[in-house]
């Protein structure tokens, strides 16, 4: 999850294992994920997350608030300066 997050932001963002795991046992705790194990094509165990449907659902709020934002930052630095 970690190597797909930077891939998708170009290198902008690294979340770390002590991210991550919290974040995703939280939004398992909220009914927003539901995990289960599975052997890679390694041999592998692995641990695998899927969004729930209310976890979908908060997803879009989080994107449609996150749009705010940009919007806002992006309005602000667009802004024209006063003269001196």
């Amino acid at each position: 999850i970690s190597d797909r997050i930077r891939q998708l932001s170009r290198d902008v963002f690294r979340v770390g294992q002590g991210s991550l795991y919290p974040a995703l046992h939280r939004f398992d705790r909220r009914g927003w994920v539901t995990s289960y194990w599975r052997t890679t094509e390694n041999n592998r165990i692995a641990r695998y997350y899927e969004l729930t449907a209310a976890g979908r659902h908060a997803l879009g709020e989080e994107i449609a608030q996150w749009r705010d934002y940009s919007r806002a930052v992006d309005h602000l630095i667009g802004a024209e300066q006063p003269s001196a």
